[in-house]
């Protein structure tokens, strides 16, 4: 087993009955204490304004915990060791005296971890409470997506944030970021020469980025009606994604190498015109159709729905960096709900050879890519020319797989959930996988001329059936150019 890694620390979860807690963080930490990564006097305080018993809700978590886990997965002396950690603390989030307890449970020499798995409207008044009662000196704040919904309100966000906790003890989640495949993109690319030497506009010819899933709203109509896929995935999952491919190598594996190269791919973003809008960019909005052999309703059909809605469920579109390295390689981004299967993935496409020797009825087929799957099977795959087998096939040509799948690879060992990393990560102290203040604003920059765009131009999204890849206009798109969406089918 692992050694330990981390210092003792008292883990405050805001927000501790709430979806996002019960279903990963409290898994995540639990899987952490599973494999030693925990310090034995390390705490967990689940903090949440529901009244009650402790007891009562203790146990409700310790349910909800064997639930999300599995009982198949659940180690009993493990379950019994991390609920043995867990207090709870009824807490107005609003309200400076009730961080007294907080403050006296936590005591003064061990590190806190603060994660805000609340609305982002509360982040400020959180932070000046922990203030108030001497928290902030010995404390790590860990702040989860959306944070603000353009540049100016997370502006806000982030400012009052700021006003109690530094930038080095600021700790902005994007869960994208801790998954094995995202982290292993820095491996793959500066580790090998054989990718980094061909990294450019000279080999590349166009980038695809897809994060699709099958669920619609699933209750969050409230939340997602305001926000839009746009905010809710581009802004954030895609455009880290985008950075990680684009982006220079870094000086050295620190933080701040890492996320000021990540800043310049932002910023070297290509505005969309208002011409663009129309041949660069698609909305769409799902009607009703079938998912998995069900009859599945749209979006205006969905319970508690506004039926005049103009929010988007899907966005595909071009997106153009304005640097050496990527002149004149287009970057095509694409993501949506109530799409065929849930699938996560960058295909790099690289460029034919200048000199064609086979046979022309194939040039067609002549296509190195790399695809690099993020769900649901993380993995990396080389697709490569290689001829057919056989005394009759002459030099026929097939393309085949150089593939790399984790779960394969590595049986033996358990493949990690995004956010065990990232919590381990704030334990450690480590920001290389979190998010800088200046990569938010550059990427809320970009999006806000998208938002402001399609509000100027009053275009209703595009309907497409649940069920299929989005509107018939997504594929025009990558069409126009010559090229189509990898894989669909």
């Amino acid at each position: 087993m692992p050694s330990i890694t981390v210092e003792p620390c008292t883990f405050a979860l805001f927000g501790a009955l709430g979806d996002l807690a019960l279903r990963k963080l409290f898994p995540a930490l639990y899987q952490l204490d599973g494999a030693q990564l925990l310090h034995e006097d390390t705490r967990i305080i689940a903090l949440a304004r529901e009244p009650g018993g402790e007891q009562q809700h203790l146990a409700f978590i310790a349910a909800e915990l064997r639930r999300y886990v599995g009982e198949k997965d659940l180690d009993e002396a493990v379950f019994e060791r991390f609920l043995a950690r867990l207090t709870y603390l009824h807490v107005d989030f609003l309200k400076a005296d009730d961080y007294v307890t907080l403050a006296e449970a936590a005591g003064s020499t061990q590190q806190v971890i603060a994660y805000f798995a609340t609305p982002a409207a509360v982040y400020g008044a959180i932070c000046e409470n922990l203030a108030k009662v001497g928290l902030s000196e010995n404390t790590r704040v860990v702040l989860e997506k959306p944070i603000g919904s353009d540049l100016e309100s997370s502006r806000k966000v982030n400012d009052a944030v700021a006003q109690f906790f530094p930038e080095n003890r600021t700790y902005r989640i994007d869960h994208y970021l801790g998954k094995e495949t995202v982290q292993n993109l820095i491996a793959l690319r500066f580790a090998n020469s054989l990718f980094e030497t061909q990294w450019n506009q000279n080999y590349i010819s166009h980038v695809e980025i897809t994060v699709a899933e099958k669920v619609g709203i699933e209750g969050r109509w409230g939340y997602f009606d305001k926000a839009g896929q746009l905010r809710d995935m581009i802004q954030n999952h895609l455009l880290q994604l985008l950075c990680l491919i684009a982006m220079d190598p870094p000086a050295d594996l620190s933080a701040d190498s890492i996320r000021d190269e990540k800043v310049k791919v932002l910023k070297a973003l290509a505005p969309i015109s208002p011409e663009g809008l129309t041949t660069q960019v698609v909305r769409g909005q799902y009607i009703a159709g079938h998912s998995e052999g069900k009859a599945v309703p749209g979006y205006l059909e969905e319970p508690n729905s506004n039926t005049q809605s103009d929010t988007e469920t899907f966005v595909a579109l071009r997106a153009d960096i304005r640097n050496w390295r990527w002149a004149g390689v287009p970057f095509y981004l694409r993501t949506g709900k109530r799409m065929p299967q849930k699938l996560s993935q960058i295909v790099i496409h690289f460029k034919e050879p200048s000199h064609y020797i086979f046979a022309p009825e194939q040039r067609l087929q002549i296509s190195n890519k790399l695809i690099i799957r993020l769900q649901p099977d993380e993995g990396i795959s080389l697709r490569v020319m290689t001829k057919e087998q056989g005394l009759d096939k002459g030099m026929q040509l097939r393309s085949g797989p150089l593939q790399l799948n984790f779960s394969d690879t590595y049986r033996s060992a358990r493949i990690p959930d995004a956010y065990e990393r990232l919590l381990l990560e704030v334990m450690n102290g480590n920001q290389n996988l979190f998010v800088r203040k200046d990569e938010i604003e550059a990427a809320w920059t970009w999006c806000d001329q998208l938002i402001a765009g399609w509000k100027k131009s009053g275009d209703a999204p595009k309907p497409y059936a649940a069920g299929s890849w989005g509107p018939m206009s997504s594929i025009a798109l990558i069409t126009r150019d010559g090229r189509s969406w990898y894989g669909d089918i």
